[in-house]
């Protein structure tokens, strides 16, 4: 209740038999008390946005974390493919120098694979205006697990190869992707001009990257089992003008 000199009187009625007890506290303290529960009320929503905002912050200085961490996994990995690389030539111009065949000392491996599969077909130097997919994309035969083409489930062949093998141009052209996938794990797709385009999957290192012009049998990638697999080989794809079509039209294995 409200008496007349401007204040509001609360009666309290206890249990039992004790007196009622009355309690009189005057508008202008109500109105403040009104005013500092308002200010508590607006300074808690204040900390609870920026206790909101802190925690996404958090999190997501956690992502860039990973991804600094996964950058850095991919350097370490390529500074060892590189040591590898170096090693591997290293050793093959040794086995040169002992042959005599010192007259070749083009890399045969890292930008100078084409040489390698032109002396052994015996059919001197590609020539780099040839752009058609017509090359084996790999330094062996390997076998060949799986076939297919336009009228199969499965795009491509694939050809079972040890981890680590190289993989190579089957033309010269533009590499466009060469990212990871679901299906095709670590891949890379080669644009070879006049609608012809090839794909190489589950690679276990990619060495090309988009943007980058390749020679026909230049090292992209090495064979992994990356992506939907089962075992380390390399998925090979051959498309006309966006269609697949049976990669043994074009290439054959070397014997």
């Amino acid at each position: 209740m409200t008496d007349k000199e401007g204040q509001v009187s609360i009666i309290v009625m206890p249990d039992g038999r004790a007196e009622p007890r009355s309690y009189s506290i005057s508008r202008r303290w109500i109105r403040v008390l009104v005013v500092v529960a308002g200010l508590i009320a607006a300074g808690i929503v204040a900390m609870a946005a920026s206790w909101a905002s802190v925690a996404q912050r958090a999190a997501q200085a956690d992502e860039l974390a990973q991804q600094n961490d996964s950058l850095r996994a991919r350097h370490a990995r390529m500074d060892t493919l590189v040591r590898r690389l170096e090693g591997i030539e290293a050793r093959h111009d040794n086995v040169r120098l002992l042959l005599g065949a010192d007259g070749l000392r083009d890399s045969a491996f890292w930008r100078g694979g084409a040489r390698a599969i032109a002396v052994a077909e015996g059919t001197g130097l590609p020539e780099e205006s040839a752009s058609e997919p017509t090359s084996w994309p790999l330094t062996t035969a390997g076998v060949i697990t799986q076939s297919g083409g336009a009228d199969g489930d499965h795009p491509g062949i694939d050809i079972a190869v040890p981890s680590d093998s190289y993989v190579l141009a089957s033309g010269a052209g533009e590499v466009v992707d060469a990212a990871n996938d679901p299906v095709y794990g670590l891949f890379v797709l080669i644009d070879h001009g006049d609608g012809w385009r090839t794909r190489y999957g589950h690679a276990s290192i990619l060495v090309a990257e988009r943007g980058r012009r390749v020679r026909r049998g230049e090292v992209i990638a090495l064979s992994g089992s990356t992506g939907r697999s089962t075992a380390p080989h390399l998925h090979f794809e051959i498309l006309q003008n966006g269609r697949p079509i049976d990669p043994l039209e074009k290439v054959t294995p070397p014997r």
